[in-house]
């Protein structure tokens, strides 16, 4: 049989984080899914914490320990336990929705950039984080963070201008506007995405299209590239800091490397070098790990591309990979009573096959007598979506189960329709 009758929407990819130390890489989903891919045997699947419709994803970062966390617009920072594949614990973050969040280098201190323009430093304790203190507030949602890699500044993008901040007294120690060369300037310019260099160079991503970079002690910019006609919305820098990544809301993505002026000279400048176009839609999440540049696009694909220079032989580490569908089985089979069960994230729908009879040869496309009928749609009552789903063997029971919950029922098919009762 060939099934058209699916109508699976897959959620957008919101954000990723690679970890620091390990080859692990998190995703967060727009349906609030986090996802944690295993670098090693091909970049497999490892664990899935099933979407909740009050949780938002809008940053995740790792902290010491392997510990997971991640932010959203409802306001709460939420640590994930990975053993039991569901959300530990929050703390609300005191600033209203968060836009952005960040870990230190050490992975012991977490900073967000909340509605109210505030940047506000959590400790990460055993058993949970505990908050520190409050840094400079100014006006305007702070929509991306990143820290020095001595942990002594924090660079805060928001509307038209991004400030570095001091963390040791918590002031604003420069302030730079993004959008005084731009002749239209009565559009505002949205800092997505920002960077702050061990050389002190500010690296920021903005809705012009622009990549540029900034000298933050003297307050003046260094260089600008102009890499897209629409916004650049993410950044990535590799750890050696001579490579950055970035995605646009066009689905492309472009590389800029720091390459010598002259053959053997010392003088190096950033260079636009690579475009790539594996997205349809915005490629909102970028990240760069040592041997690949990692996109994830609200087309709800995750490619990962190899960096050629950094493979040593051929094999499956130079393939360029396409994550396009769910890893987990979404479609079970009443073999006996042809019926097909569909799971959606807050509901389950059961179809009949259709059937057909003349007869042919194998791969042929028959006519059908009877079409495809759908029978019934279950709803999943509260906020949490549904993990896993199946339809028994012989067609008379259909259950389903949550992060917290599994519900059961009997299916009672007559030639008056189908019934469904609760068991």
């Amino acid at each position: 049989h060939r099934v058209r009758f699916f109508g699976l929407v897959p959620a957008g990819v919101r954000c990723l984080a690679c970890h620091p130390r390990g080859a692990r890489l998190a995703l967060a989903r727009t349906d609030g899914a986090v996802e944690v891919y295993n670098f090693a045997a091909n970049y497999f699947q490892e664990k899935v914490i099933p979407g909740h419709e009050a949780r938002s994803v809008e940053s995740l970062c790792w902290a010491t320990g392997d510990r997971l966390f991640g932010a959203g617009l409802g306001g709460d920072i939420t640590e994930y336990d990975l053993s039991r594949l569901s959300a530990a614990r929050g703390v609300d973050g005191g600033g209203g929705p968060i836009w952005s969040m960040a870990a230190n280098g050490t992975g012991t201190q977490l900073a967000i950039g909340c509605e109210d323009g505030s940047v506000k430093i959590f400790q990460v304790v055993p058993g949970g984080i505990q908050f520190e203190r409050n840094l400079d507030r100014r006006k305007g949602r702070v929509l991306c963070l990143s820290w020095h890699p001595s942990d002594s500044h924090i660079v805060a993008g928001s509307i038209d201008f991004f400030r570095v901040i001091d963390v040791t007294s918590g002031q604003t120690v420069q302030r730079i506007m993004v959008n005084h060369q731009v002749e239209k300037a009565k559009r505002e310019c949205v800092v997505w995405a920002i960077a702050l260099l061990s050389r002190g160079t500010v690296v920021s991503a903005d809705s012009f299209g622009r990549v540029q970079f900034w000298d933050w002690e003297q307050g003046t910019l260094a260089e600008s590239h102009t890499v897209s006609t629409s916004a650049a919305l993410s950044l990535a820098v590799s750890e050696k800091e001579d490579s950055i990544f970035v995605g646009t809301s066009t689905g492309a993505t472009y590389q800029l490397q720091l390459l010598p002026v002259k053959l053997g000279g010392t003088e190096k400048r950033w260079v636009r070098t690579k475009p790539f176009q594996y997205h349809s839609h915005d490629v909102r999440a970028v990240a760069h790990s040592p041997t690949a540049l990692i996109s994830g696009g609200l087309d709800a694909q995750l490619v990962i591309r190899p960096l050629m220079e950094k493979v040593q032989k051929k094999g499956y580490d130079a393939v360029l990979r396409k994550f396009t569908f769910p890893h987990r089985r979404l479609v079970s089979c009443a073999r006996k009573a042809r019926l097909l069960l569909f799971q959606f994230s807050q509901h389950l729908e059961l179809w009949r096959l259709g059937s057909t009879e003349e007869t042919g040869k194998d791969g042929e496309v028959l006519p059908l007598c009877q079409m495809p009928e759908h029978l019934v749609q279950l709803k999943s009552k509260g906020p949490e979506h549904i993990y896993c789903s199946c339809v028994s063997p012989c067609g008379t029971w259909v259950g389903y189960s949550t992060a917290s919950r599994f519900q059961l029922y009997r299916v009672h098919c007559d030639g008056d329709g189908v019934s469904l009762r609760k068991v």
